[in-house]
Parts: C-alpha cells; sequence; structure tokens
C-alpha cells in the first residue's frame, strides 16, 4: 500500500469530515477511501478516525497524525516539484475555481489552449460563487471577480479589467419606459446581485463618482440568473459586459444609460499564500498572464444607441494586462508568478 497516498487519503477525510467528500474531491470511490484509511489505521495501530452516521471527526491520535501528515505532504510535494522543475517537465494535476458564466465562455477556451501546451497536466474546472475557501476544497488557484477582493489569506495577482454595463430587454423598456438619469433608475425594477451590491447600490465611474441606491423583485447571488430575469422583462440589470455581449449584439438587451459607465470590476487570479507553489500552478499562472497581456474585445464594452432614443455612447473602460507577457514557446521551468499583492476585502462575481 502507497504509504504517502493513504496519508493524503485520510488528510482529505479529516477536511472533509466524511468518507464521501473525499472520495468524490480524490475522484475515487468510497470503498478505496475506506480502504486507505482501515489500512493506515492498521500500520499506526491506532484509531484515528470516530465514524457515527453525521460526520467524521479525529481522535487526539488522527489529530497528531494530520498534522504530521500535512507537513509530509507539503515537504514531498516541494521535493517532487523541484525534481521535475530541474528536467522542465511540468506534470500533475490543478484544481481551477472559476465564475460560473465567466468559466464556461472565456477561461476554458484559456484552459484548452493550456491543455495543448503542457499534456501532462490535468486541469479540473470548478465552478462556484467566489466564496469557495481554497484550501477546504482543495483549489490550486481560482479567478475571482470584484472591485476589489476581501480575503488576506489569498495572493491575488491582476489579470484585466471588466467593464460593466446596463441591460435591459425591449419589452421591459416598451411597458416601464427608458430612465434618462441615475436618479430615475430608483422608479425601475432594478435585479440587485446579493454579492456584488448586497446593500443595493449601484456605482458608476466619474467625477465625482456616483452611486444609485436601487431596488427590485429579483435578487440572486448569480449572474446568469439575473441575466435570465432581465431577457424575461422582470427588470434592469447590471452585468460585466463579457456576460452580455451576444444579447447586445442580438437585440435581445439593450444598453440602458449608455452616458453613464458603472464601476469595472478586475480579474484576478487568487492562491494560497503557501510557499513553494508547485511548477504546474506557476507554469498555469504565467499562462494566464500572457492571456492577459492581450485582452479579448470584451475587455472594451461597446456599448450601442438605444433604438427608439438616440443616446451618447458610454466611453469604454480603458483596460490594462495585470501583469507582463511571459513568452513560453515550450514546456520551460516557470518564472515565480510577478508581483502578486495581498488581498484587502471582498466577495467574488458572476
Amino acid at each position: 500500500m502507497d504509504r504517502l497516498r493513504c496519508l493524503q487519503v485520510f488528510s482529505e477525510v479529516a477536511r472533509s469530515q466524511s468518507f464521501v467528500r473525499a472520495a468524490w474531491k480524490l475522484s475515487i470511490s468510497k470503498a478505496t477511501v475506506t480502504k486507505n484509511v482501515a489500512w493506515l489505521e492498521n500500520s499506526m495501530g491506532s484509531v484515528l478516525l470516530n465514524r457515527n452516521s453525521k460526520q467524521v471527526t479525529l481522535t487526539d491520535a488522527g489529530l497528531r497524525v494530520l498534522e504530521s501528515a500535512q507537513e509530509l505532504l507539503e515537504r514531498y510535494e516541494r521535493l517532487e516539484a523541484d525534481v521535475r522543475d530541474s528536467v522542465q517537465l511540468p506534470r500533475g494535476s490543478i484544481r481551477v475555481g472559476t465564475p460560473p458564466a465567466f468559466g464556461i465562455e472565456h477561461l476554458m477556451p484559456v484552459v484548452a489552449r493550456f491543455s495543448e501546451r503542457y499534456p501532462d497536466i490535468d486541469v479540473t474546472v470548478v465552478l462556484d460563487d467566489g466564496r469557495m475557501d481554497l484550501l477546504a476544497e482543495s483549489l490550486d488557484l481560482s479567478i475571482r471577480i470584484a472591485p476589489q477582493l476581501q480575503d488576506a489569506a489569498y495572493i491575488a495577482v491582476p489579470l484585466m479589467k471588466a467593464p460593466q454595463v446596463l441591460v435591459a430587454s425591449p419589452k421591459y423598456l416598451a411597458r416601464a419606459g427608458r430612465p434618462q438619469t441615475l436618479q430615475e433608475l430608483q422608479r425601475h425594477n432594478c435585479l440587485v446581485h446579493t454579492l456584488k451590491s448586497s446593500a443595493g447600490y449601484w456605482r458608476f465611474e466619474g467625477s465625482p463618482r456616483e452611486e444609485v441606491r436601487v431596488r427590485g423583485t429579483v435578487r440572486s447571488n448569480m449572474g446568469d440568473a439575473l441575466k435570465k430575469a432581465a431577457l424575461l422583462g422582470s427588470g434592469i440589470s447590471l452585468h460585466p459586459y463579457y456576460m452580455v455581449s451576444e444579447e447586445l449584439r442580438t437585440g435581445a438587451l439593450e444598453v440602458v444609460l449608455p452616458q453613464h459607465a458603472p464601476e469595472g470590476l478586475d480579474i484576478y487570479s487568487v492562491f494560497s499564500t503557501r510557499r513553494n507553489l508547485p511548477v504546474r500552478v506557476r507554469v498555469l499562472l504565467e499562462f494566464l498572464k500572457e492571456w492577459a497581456a492581450h485582452p479579448p474585445s470584451w475587455t472594451q464594452a461597446q456599448t450601442s444607441k438605444p433604438a427608439k432614443t438616440p443616446a451618447r455612447a458610454a466611453r469604454p473602460s480603458r483596460v490594462q494586462a495585470g501583469a507582463k507577457a511571459v513568452k513560453v514557446t515550450k514546456p520551460v521551468k516557470a518564472s515565480p508568478v510577478a508581483k502578486p499583492v495581498k488581498t484587502s476585502k471582498s466577495a467574488s462575481r458572476s
């Protein structure tokens, strides 16, 4: 039996407090998890886990083993990374968290190109709302989209800007009218994102910056749900431009108040502060920075004029990539992550 693998499985069970969740995270069967833990307990000559119908907890012996196991696994991982780094052949598995809309439409093409360049690295993309704990969910890194991040426990590397835009369906605008000023938003049904705008404030660029408190009958923690509500004619919604560019192109949604630019969002690559980041994670970070050095077209919002009431188009937000491009022509040793910054405070976005 592989001792390191048994320690890894045991550590995951202890973190998850569940054999089933550990099996899911490790992509193995529950029977295999049980077998590995049983072998480790037999090898140690002690019961390491208290098992009941509701959850799994550590015994005193299990706590001692867990503390030592985590240190041992990290040391082995560093050794493995150093050896692979020396021969310039990154390999292994990476778990990446991402907001659903951004992940499906924009991150997956990047992951596909990354896999072509590094075929020995397996990438698992986990869709989340940006509040997952990286360590608890075994995420190597996460894409977070927010005006300001809120977790000092992580390192954040800025990648690019994501401009936002106010939108509504022609059906809603025909029924409720088109607001002409920011203040008129207060009498409209506004669809509020509970993570972006928990207090119901929408903020706009300008000198000075302006904010409007809005309210409406539909709220959600997922931008996709609010976009669907907007398409159904429920109200006015605020989205990153990348989420609604196609609907704006087809006319399913229209820009509202194009002369006012909503506060944009920053797209970050976030990872744990743990030292000696594995080489496979470093090369993915470098790949993301290389991609961000040539921002996609959606980083410049193209706000079209409303169909019925001509209005001055909103000036697109100026975008700069968060890091310089890293030229990579073949799998090579990755350089350390450039100028990461401590995150301050926040929730992630759509």
